[in-house]
């Protein structure tokens, strides 16, 4: 269809130029290790986004099935062993930490004297309360990574591009000319580190988005089940 349109001595150099490698082997070093580093960026930023969809799906999966069979037991002060040490679920973290300070706080509030409902339930709150945190931590676990590309890719597309164009004008002053043909070559060659950038930023910036919204979703579960668990030991310790 382009050869209808464009002779083939227009068309083939327009092609040539257009083709990336041949653009990239155009650059000089500060764009080539440009590109390199954002085309590892963007090697990273899929492993993470890929690895972190599956994990937080493992997880959900993990905290459902385990608020399934917590709903079965007729006492969570009471839960066997085999509940406390399922640590690697989120929920069950929870649950076991808050169990495990309640009696804890009821062995010393023996010993000391003070041992009451409130005293328990309030050492059991904070229990839930560190292990909350250390489950959004662990949610929001390398997403940090790719709010970092998603900000810093474009930037460092910029930086190439600036740099090739200012490459570009600096040999037109040298050669005293200034054609388009001799001023095409280096500012394509520029304007791939833009397009490199873009590349890497844009699908972390989706993926970003889309995992942070399930995050928020997985935390507002946590904090709801935490609410939940702390309403039934109180219940249970009256």
């Amino acid at each position: 269809m382009l050869s209808m349109i464009f002779p083939a001595p227009i068309l083939a150099p327009a092609l040539a130029m257009a083709n990336p490698i041949t653009v990239f082997l155009r650059c000089d070093i500060v764009g080539q290790v440009i590109c390199m580093c954002l085309f590892v960026f963007s090697i990273f930023a899929w492993a993470v986004m890929l690895g972190k969809r599956n994990e937080l799906a493992v997880l959900q999966r993990m905290n459902r099935g385990f608020d399934e069979r917590l709903r079965e037991e007729r006492r969570v002060l009471d839960l066997p062993d085999s509940f406390k040490s399922r640590r690697s679920i989120p929920h069950a973290d929870l649950c076991a930490e808050a169990i495990e300070t309640y009696w804890k706080a009821a062995a010393i509030g023996k010993e000391k004297g003070q041992d009451t409902s409130r005293f328990r339930l309030e050492h059991a709150e904070n229990a839930l309360q560190r292990a909350l945190a250390r489950q959004t931590l662990r949610y929001e676990s390398s997403m940090i990574f790719l709010a970092t590309i998603v900000s810093g890719a474009p930037f460092m597309g910029l930086l190439g591009t600036v740099w090739g164009v200012m490459d570009a004008f600096s040999d037109i002053s040298v050669q005293q000319t200034a054609s388009i043909q001799t001023l095409a070559p280096g500012v394509s060659a520029a304007l791939l580190t833009t397009i490199s950038g873009l590349v890497v930023a844009i699908p972390s910036l989706f993926g970003y988005n889309i995992l942070l919204a399930r995050t928020r979703v997985m935390t507002t579960e946590l904090e709801n089940f935490a609410s939940a668990l702390a309403d039934r030991i109180e219940l249970e310790s009256q």
